[in-house]
């Protein structure tokens, strides 16, 4: 393939994230993060192969059990191949707060850091590790 196609970014192939599939240690756990810390809804999944899928209306996950909880290994973010972290949009740093405040509260959750502006802003972002240990960043970019 010649480097022009390669490069060629007016008519892509692909159209955007479809969906996005994440392994979890606890299924019920990270489910109720999804849905009462953020306020999302539960539209589907399967009993033979544990899943939920949930959605913000935007964006559409798939939530995967792993099949022995108790054997699987932790994601290395610097050692292993792998989603490094997933990073969703929050409309307002009041908004940003409001969730800081959530997960505070919220079994399981890590907090890797509070609200701060991303190197030299404008955005403000913060990073948790929901109840599986699935590492996600909040952010926004104020106007």
């Amino acid at each position: 393939m010649a480097n022009s196609a390669i490069n060629k970014l007016d008519n892509p192939i692909t159209q955007g994230i479809n969906h996005l599939g994440l392994t979890v240690s606890n299924l019920e756990k990270s489910t109720q993060f999804f849905t009462e810390t953020l306020g999302w809804k539960v539209v589907g999944g399967y009993d033979d192969y544990p899943s939920k899928f949930v959605t913000d209306g935007k964006l559409f996950l798939t939530l995967w059990q792993v099949t022995q909880p108790e054997e699987s290994i932790a994601f290395d973010r610097k050692n292993n191949v792998g989603l490094h972290h997933l990073a969703l949009s929050v409309a307002s740093i009041e908004d940003l707060n409001t969730l800081y405040e959530r997960c505070k509260k919220t079994d399981g959750v890590i907090i890797e850091f509070s609200p701060e502006p991303n190197g030299d802003g404008p955005t403000i972002h913060m990073m948790i590790r929901e109840p599986s240990g699935n590492r996600i960043e909040f952010a926004v970019t104020p106007k």
